[in-house]
């Protein structure tokens, strides 16, 4: 796995907190509720983390998993990537082209721009960054949440994210 990188990877929460990074795909239902669970762990007062997403389309399961990445990083690039994330996860039953659009009107993007660049080049790339990262680091299933040298592939609860945020955690 590429050690996170805050010039390349979306990153969210205080410098210096501890860092949990996800890999996952906003069309699996199981990144949907670890994204729920990580939402509710950054609103607490008396927690400090640091969250990152990395992309892990599973496009044999998904197929709309890879077109909704690149909403994501084609939102990115006007500078909105944690919103289309937010709104991705919130409606999984629509990811297809006309609703991705919507989005994209919701968020006030340039249309046209958002169109091009979710299938351009640099997109595909960044998203096959994190998808060759992950594989390099042997995740084969979405979420895959990661803090320091612990990992839980699967499933994500409560009680799960809280292990994982202790730096003490010895869950693998």
């Amino acid at each position: 796995m590429e050690p996170l990188d805050d010039e390349i990877d979306h990153v969210r929460g205080p410098l210096g907190a501890r860092a949990i990074v996800e890999y996952g795909d906003y069309e699996c239902p199981y990144s949907r509720l670890a994204f729920r669970h990580i939402e509710r762990v950054e609103r607490r007062q008396d927690v400090r983390v640091r969250f990152a997403f990395r992309h892990f389309p599973l496009t044999d399961k998904h197929p709309h998993a890879l077109a909704a990445s690149a909403a994501a990083e084609a939102a990115g690039l006007q500078g909105r990537f944690w919103e289309m994330h937010d709104l991705l996860f919130s409606d999984q039953g629509r990811l297809e082209d006309p609703h991705l659009w919507d989005r994209a009107r919701t968020l006030e993007l340039d249309l046209e721009r958002f169109d091009a660049d979710r299938r351009g080049e640099a997109v595909l790339a960044r998203i096959r960054r994190d998808f060759e990262s992950g594989v390099k680091g042997g995740i084969v299933t979405t979420p895959t949440v990661i803090a320091g040298d612990v990992r839980h592939a699967g499933r994500i609860d409560a009680q799960v994210l809280e292990e994982l945020r202790a730096p003490s955690s010895g869950r693998r």
